[in-house]
């Protein structure tokens, strides 16, 4: 139940704003109100629902406040990785890599599959940041996975084109860290996070 709600959330399916029953989805999947009640416990616990007393629970909006909060972790910390990876020597390395998971997103059908390309978008950068090397920061940003992938989906499916856009960014990135260009980086990937996680704040 737990893993069936989540999915919904992050994939757009259960859009910020929209309220559930206890009732509704234990009857979706042929529950009592049990693992219903305990899965929307734990998903309010994570931020992605708040409950209300024989109403059910509201699945909670994607905010301005959080949008930008995680454009700006995800800056510092992908620049610093980049910064790091290029003073160590391993740019070409981890550009190639990172280039290994942009090829699969580019052989996805997206709307079809705009769910797995958002999990892969999300995977690009974590190799980047991963490969800094730093096990805390990598801990720390792994805390952003969900709203990484929910702000992902929920952009494509506000700006479909924007998946062409990721794309050829994403390339520039690699391009950027292959020549040990760590100012470039630092812009292009303010660029390219701003104008996904942007596109959630447009009316």
């Amino acid at each position: 139940m737990y893993d069936w709600v989540k999915e919904r959330i992050l994939d757009g399916r259960l859009p910020g704003g929209e309220l559930l029953s206890e009732g509704d989805a234990a009857a979706a999947l042929n529950l009592s109100r049990t693992p219903v009640r305990e899965a929307f416990l734990r998903l309010e616990v994570e931020g992605l629902l708040r409950l209300y007393p024989k109403r059910g629970a509201l699945v909670v909006p994607v905010s301005p406040d959080e949008v930008d909060e995680v454009t700006e972790a995800r800056i510092l910390l992908e620049s610093h990785a980049a910064e790091r990876v290029i003073d160590r020597g391993d740019a070409d390395d981890v550009a190639a890599r990172m280039r290994t998971v942009l090829d699969r997103q580019r052989d996805l059908d997206v709307p079809a599959e705009r769910a797995r390309f958002s999990a892969l978008d999300r995977e690009f950068h974590a190799t980047l940041v991963d490969a800094a090397g730093n096990g805390l920061i990598s801990h720390f940003y792994s805390g952003l996975h969900d709203r990484q992938v929910r702000m992902a989906t929920s952009a494509l499916r506000r700006v479909p084109d924007r998946r062409s856009e990721i794309l050829t960014e994403h390339d520039n990135l690699c391009t950027l860290l292959e020549r040990g260009d760590a100012a470039g980086f630092r812009t292009a990937l303010t660029t390219h996070i701003s104008g996904t996680h942007g596109a959630l704040l447009d009316s």
